[in-house]
């Protein structure tokens, strides 16, 4: 995978900004799915163990094995209770420590745009499910503007700055998430978008929490003189969706994909 060492350094401010947004999205994605209990499942590049939670909670798998190439979080996902009835180990999407056909199922949340080659990626989750299985992914859609930071970008941009895109950000696109589960030989293609309402109870939870990770949004505010900051800050005070009792809430959505191992 890309070196993501400066963004997934810290579980705990990783799971403030993400881990609700996340599950949020996967709720939406394991409902479409629709797998029945009892599956083998593969967690690709399951971070803190938030998906791999909501999987366990919601599928009742026989079993699941996670990976993910960042130790701090997976030692992080090994703190949870989740963790009595999941393998978590370190690996790489791209070179699966797995046998051939495996698992059922495999899921890949929120980690396409940080795989160097997704394409491989897509075929090593192939690999290690058996004929008839199910894999999909899902990820913020950032070129339609979906990221749950979008705002914070939009306001920095406002400020006279700019965030620089992730390198594989536009891997994210409906387009081309279908196009590598179509390349990869997959049956009954399909995607969608994954809708979800990103809430805080006023700005300052909001600021503290999606500010709370170092990854390139925020290592840009790190970087900005004071004044510059509270530019930003005004910008979001005055353009945050909010309702009468000053609750803070907006729409972000994620693309996602799956498809079926060819019998």
């Amino acid at each position: 995978m890309a070196d993501t060492t400066s963004f997934f350094t810290d579980g705990a401010a990783y799971e403030r900004m993400m881990g609700r947004w996340s599950q949020a999205a996967g709720e939406i994605f394991l409902d479409w799915l629709a797998l029945p209990p009892g599956l083998r499942w593969a967690d690709i590049g399951c971070g803190t163990g938030a998906f791999t939670e909501l999987l366990c909670d919601r599928c009742s798998p026989a079993a699941v094995s996670a990976i993910d190439p960042s130790e701090d979080q997976i030692a992080f996902a090994r703190t949870k209770p989740v963790a009595k009835h999941v393998t978590f180990q370190m690996g790489d999407a791209q070179a699966l420590p797995f046998a051939a056909g495996e698992f059922d199922a495999a899921a890949m949340a929120l980690v396409i745009t940080f795989i160097p080659d997704p394409a491989k990626a897509v075929s090593e989750m192939k690999r290690v499910v058996k004929p008839g299985g199910m894999l999909g992914t899902y990820m913020w859609d950032f070129v339609g503007g979906g990221f749950t930071q979008h705002p914070i970008a939009a306001a920095i941009e406002a400020a006279g700055g700019a965030v620089p895109p992730l390198p594989g950000q536009v891997n994210a696109t409906r387009a081309n998430l279908q196009r590598f589960f179509t390349a990869a030989g997959l049956d009954d293609v399909a995607t969608r978008t994954l809708d979800i309402e990103v809430s805080y109870p006023d700005f300052e939870s909001y600021w503290s929490a999606q500010t709370a990770l170092a990854n390139s949004t925020v290592q840009h505010i790190r970087k900005m003189t004071p004044s510059d900051v509270e530019r930003v800050k005004a910008h979001l005070r005055e353009h945050l969706p909010k309702d009468r009792t000053g609750r803070i809430a907006y729409k972000a959505w994620a693309n996602a994909v799956k498809g079926r191992v060819p019998a």
